[in-house]
């Protein structure tokens, strides 16, 4: 597996950052930047994403066996998951499986529990327009030059910005990325989690016994409603609403998302 660590050694726990997708690669260093001064902050992408070896082995709970196995090989007896999007919902089954080895839970900009897709792709398609959307459809479920693939991207991914004038620029600059998504991964664990019964996740949260925080953005087409569900089910739990933010919402508000993943990290309480 591709990693990158960043970070000295203190007394607060390390940090292993999980990417989004499934299928896609890390491309967090701005968040490790803005915490690396306080803990140790690991990085990586995920079997078969990116920059790691091919895998055929595609099973969340492999993946969070990895996350194990990364932090013996790291010799931290615990760590603390920060996860984002695909990668809260893999932070929240490492976190309910290896409950010992985890010292806190960074639920980013994820999806909850109970049907948030059917409200998210309703408020995907009313910030593009039928010309984009046509384009879209046209773009999917084919071979795609590079070009194109670009495109494709883009039109997936910049209704994630609540910032409607700079929502292309940054989904341009995750779209030109020169690495393949893994496709068949992200069909693959996509039905494994689509095959968890109704009450795994609000259990998992359940049983956790670390402390959880879970940050959103308040424009994030994911609806926060479902989150906050989820969230209710954990017994030591913070939940942070960012304003004016999407799915990436150290993009649109570095400095108060930077303020809060700190004061997380640093175990300060919330003023």
């Amino acid at each position: 597996m591709w990693t990158a660590t960043t970070g000295t050694a203190t007394s607060r726990p390390p940090v292993v950052i999980l990417h989004g997708g499934p299928g896609l690669w890390d491309d967090y260093a701005v968040l490790a930047e803005m915490i690396d001064d306080l803990t140790v902050v690991h990085r990586f992408d995920q079997r078969g994403c990116g920059r790691s070896d091919p895998s055929e082995l595609q099973t969340m709970a492999r993946h969070a066996q990895d996350i194990d196995e990364l932090r013996a090989y790291f010799g931290h007896e615990q760590i603390v998951v920060l996860g984002h999007s695909f990668g809260a919902t893999l932070a929240l089954l490492y976190a309910g499986t290896y409950g010992d080895q985890t010292a806190g839970l960074i639920y980013l900009g994820g999806v909850g529990i109970g049907d948030w897709s059917t409200p998210s792709r309703a408020e995907q398609l009313r910030r593009m327009t039928a010309e984009q959307i046509a384009q879209l459809d046209e773009l999917s479920g084919r071979q795609r030059t590079p070009a194109e693939e670009t495109e494709f991207r883009m039109l997936s991914w910049f209704t994630d910005h609540a910032d409607r004038d700079r929502a292309m620029e940054w989904a341009y600059r995750s779209a030109s990325v020169d690495l393949p998504i893994n496709f068949t991964a992200n069909r693959a664990l996509m039905v494994d989690i689509r095959s968890w019964p109704d009450d795994f996740l609000p259990g998992l949260a359940a049983g956790l016994e670390c402390p959880a925080t879970f940050i959103h953005g308040d424009g994030d087409p994911r609806p926060v409603s479902t989150v906050r569900d989820l969230a209710a089910h954990v017994p030591d739990h913070t939940f942070e609403l960012i304003p004016s933010a999407g799915h990436s919402p150290w993009l649109e508000q570095p400095d108060v998302f930077r303020s809060v993943l700190r004061r997380v990290v640093s175990g300060e309480e919330a003023a």
